[in-house]
């Protein structure tokens, strides 16, 4: 028998394979959620939308990665140290109610719903100069370099429409359970993952917006429930919001 020495795995691929292997199975081993979130809905293509809705299965080899469930952890870290320096800093930020859970809300029978990162409740004075105000919703996310220089050249809107979409549906539907949400920006709060540079931006309400998410979330629904398959966003399989979807075969394929 023959050793080949020159194939031998090294011992931080082979503990990192062991992570990844676990946090997969872990992922796994999770309940998959039955509503349609609002975190998801300026998603470009609806047909994409109603795949996530209905947990169809993504094209062999898109599954989440080991790798990309690290990056999900380590986003969670940084949330939780951003939550501090906020604090920190003079905000009165809640991330939980009372009595455990996040701040959230429910409609179309519990088929739609979002979970909110933070309201914040107070702050330092001398920011309503720049029109900040309370109660406020509180969004955080992590970007890498790249991403989150042109989130601070182009602004939320433009550079990540899903993520405006977020904020004003949470703005919208959480008025009911927080008056007055609605009526102040939300504070969008992202950190470069490489540099920890942090980017800050109000997000005034967009109404609008809200309206044709909520409007699109009960398209994805109805849709559903009637066996309609929603339109493709793109043309071609090529573009580029095809090129890296988890179901681009599925789309364009036999069973498009």
């Amino acid at each position: 028998m023959t050793l080949d020495f020159n194939h031998r795995p090294t011992l931080d691929a082979q503990i990192s394979s062991l992570i990844d292997q676990a946090l997969t199975r872990e992922r796994a081993s999770q309940t998959p959620r039955d509503y349609l979130g609002a975190s998801r809905l300026g998603v470009a293509c609806e047909r994409a939308l109603q795949y996530e809705y209905t947990h169809t299965p993504v094209d062999d080899g898109r599954d989440f990665s080991g790798r990309l469930l690290r990056i999900f952890e380590v986003g969670h870290t940084l949330e939780d140290l951003a939550i501090r320096w906020l604090r920190l800093a003079g905000f009165d930020l809640f991330t939980r109610k009372a009595q455990g859970g996040q701040f959230g809300f429910s409609v179309a029978g519990g088929r739609i719903r979002g979970h909110v990162d933070g309201i914040l409740n107070a702050g330092p004075a001398d920011l309503g100069a720049f029109g900040m105000g309370y109660p406020a919703i509180w969004e955080f996310k992590t970007m890498n370099d790249k991403s989150w220089r042109d989130t601070v050249k182009q602004g939320v809107a433009r550079s990540k429409p899903v993520y405006a979409a977020q904020v004003a549906v949470y703005q919208a539907y959480m008025e009911a359970s927080v008056p007055g949400v609605s009526a102040n920006p939300a504070l969008f709060t992202a950190v470069n993952k490489d540099t920890q540079a942090i980017w800050c931006e109000l997000l005034p309400f967009d109404g609008g917006l809200a309206q044709r998410m909520s409007d699109r979330a009960v398209k994805v629904i109805t849709a559903t429930d009637s066996g309609e398959s929603l339109p493709r966003f793109a043309t071609t399989p090529t573009h580029v919001e095809c090129k890296f979807c988890a179901w681009q075969q599925r789309r364009w394929g036999a069973a498009s």
